[in-house]
Order: structure tokens, then sequence, then C-alpha cells
């Protein structure tokens, strides 16, 4: 596929959402997708390899957070499980006064998202090489405006995993496909007891017929309590 017809399916796909990019972010978007292919080659990112498909259910379905949360100059968002950089660096291709925290627990997957930041970013971003829990016990802990989740785990496990890094007042926000709802609903006690709140859902129909997401979106209202999250490898064994 070339450039050009991948640029329209961006142009296209965004259109339909009220949103679009400069010609030098969509160029970005496809040098992201160039180093996501190629180092797919060498580890495990994506089971999606068709260029289109990755533009469609990789780079849109990433900057539909978007319509879910206001992505403001210097705010500060951490991708937790963020594999291979989804959604953290679309959001930050799409607004780049994003100060963006990359976490993952894979070192592999770690020196990836360092490579391909140090080439895409001048400054604004950095990688953490650890688990959510590990960091969500520690110096992290309750520091993000906006924390963001995509097929990391279900609600109840995520929820532990991402509200502790939320600042009091700033936002969780789960990017989940159509099984989101029904995820929700089970992790209401989870989301409650960790000091969230669900602010909104905002159901999105992907271009091309890629399918439907559920953005959820969750205000952290009072802190985390000091036993959460519980030590690494627990949430996803016991969800809460």
């Amino acid at each position: 596929m070339t450039e050009a017809a991948l640029r329209e399916i961006l142009r296209e796909g965004l259109a339909t959402w009220g949103l679009s990019l400069t010609e030098s972010q969509e160029e970005l978007m496809i040098a992201f997708l160039e180093d996501l292919g190629a180092a797919n080659q060498r580890m495990n990112l994506t089971a999606i390899t068709d260029p289109e498909e990755m533009a469609v259910k990789h780079i849109l379905d990433s900057l539909a957070a978007a319509l879910a949360v206001d992505l403001e100059e210097g705010k500060t968002l951490v991708d937790v499980g963020s594999g291979g950089g989804l959604p953290g660096i679309p959001l930050k291709i799409f607004q780049p006064g994003l100060e963006l925290t990359l976490m993952e627990a894979s070192r592999k997957k770690a020196e990836f998202l360092e490579a391909v930041c140090k080439r895409l970013f001048p400054d604004g971003w950095q990688v953490i090489w650890s688990r959510a829990e590990d960091a969500g016990r520690g110096s992290w802990r309750e520091s993000f405006d906006l924390v963001t989740a995509r097929a990391v785990a279900s609600m109840r496990v995520l929820a532990e995993y991402c509200l502790p890094l939320a600042r009091v007042g700033g936002v969780f926000l789960a990017l989940k496909g159509p099984e989101g709802a029904k995820e929700l609903d089970d992790a209401a006690r989870a989301i409650e007891v960790l000091g969230g709140q669900v602010e909104k859902t905002v159901p999105v129909l992907l271009p091309k017929g890629a399918g439907e997401r559920l953005l959820i979106a969750i205000r952290k209202k009072s802190a985390t309590p000091a036993n959460y999250p519980r030590r690494a490898g627990i949430p996803q064994k016991r969800p809460l």
C-alpha cells in the first residue's frame, strides 16, 4: 500500500470524527507504522501486519481517545502496558504538547519504545520499564493527569493497574471492544474501592467495518487506599 493511500485512510477516518492531522503529523504516523511493522518481525508486538489494517485498527483506534478526553498541551499521560506504543505514541503525535510516559513490563518492548520515541519526538517523553503494580506502589503513584490502557487486561484488573497512577482529579481511559460494557459492570466495586467514578462511556465505530470500540473514562475522585495496588501478579490472580 502506498503512503498516499495510507494518508487517505487516516484523513477519511478522522474526518468522520471531526478530527484532522497536519501533513507532518501524517508523516510521523506513517513512520511509526513502518517502525512497528519492522520491529514486529523480531518480536511479538501486533498480530495485525497489513498496512491498511494497522492504520485503522492501531492508529485510528488509538486516536479515538480524543473523542472521550481532553488532550491538552502540558498534560501528563502514562500509557500502561504500552506494548507497541499504542495508544500513547499516536496520541503524542496528535498532541505534541502532551508529556508522554510509556510504561512497559517487557524489556525488549521498552527498548523498542525508547528507540522509536528518540526518532519521532525531540522531547516530552519517557519510557519506564516496570510493571504497573510496582509503579503504582512507588514514586509514580498518583502522578499523572491521564492514564490510558488498550488491550491489556479486563476492567477489574485494569482498574487496579491504572487508577493508582492517576492523580486525584485525573482520568483513567480504557479503550475497550464491544465487551467493554459488561466488563465495566463487573468492575463497579473495584473502581469505587480504588477511588474512581465512571464519568462517561463513548461508543465508537471504526472505519471500513473494522468494528466497535467503547471508550470508558473514569475520573479519579479520591486517593487510592494505601494497600492498592497489591503486589505484582496479585490483581490478575485475584481481581477485586
